[in-house]
């Protein structure tokens, strides 16, 4: 029996590569029901990524793909996330956060939010940065400027 009934997990999910996979397997592993919210092209925008994002239904397809070729769509639910809260002040059922230790202070700040309109905080549950070849950590920055693949190989020597 896994530890919570729902728990939640966020992000772009540009390239989706083997950091996000791992995030994503952590939160099947920990829930029985994963809502997963994938942020809009509007909220990508705002956060000014240092390079070109794929749009909402590409990133949506591919995390689709992923989810059933691990069996797991019928235990996810995806919705577009437009600030860095999505449903997690007004979902009472959310009981964890599965997030990076690149993401977490979203969700200590998330747990501060829910406190000020009575909801319970949630446990969070932070996982490594995935490292690469290199041991830097694994990014769409990264696979973006040719640097890494999606499993973290090194694809151009660094300057």
């Amino acid at each position: 029996m896994k530890r919570f009934r729902k728990v939640a997990v966020g992000g772009t999910f540009d390239e989706l590569h083997k950091g996000h996979k791992v995030l994503l397997m952590k939160a099947f592993e920990v829930g029985n029901r994963v809502l997963i919210g994938l942020c809009t092209d509007e909220f990508v925008k705002k956060m000014g990524k240092p390079h070109v994002t794929a749009s909402y239904e590409e990133r949506l397809r591919e995390l689709q793909v992923f989810l059933k070729a691990h069996g797991l769509i019928d235990r996810a639910e995806i919705i577009p996330l437009n600030d860095p809260y999505g449903n997690t002040l007004t979902d009472r059922y959310i009981e964890a956060l599965v997030v990076s230790e690149e993401t977490e202070k979203t969700a200590i700040k998330i747990n501060q939010k829910r406190s000020e309109v009575g909801l319970p905080p949630l446990e969070i549950i932070t996982i490594h940065m995935i490292p690469a070849e290199n041991f830097k950590p694994i990014s769409t920055t990264r696979i973006r400027q040719g640097e890494i693949d999606r499993e973290g190989r090194l694809l151009k020597k660094a300057a």
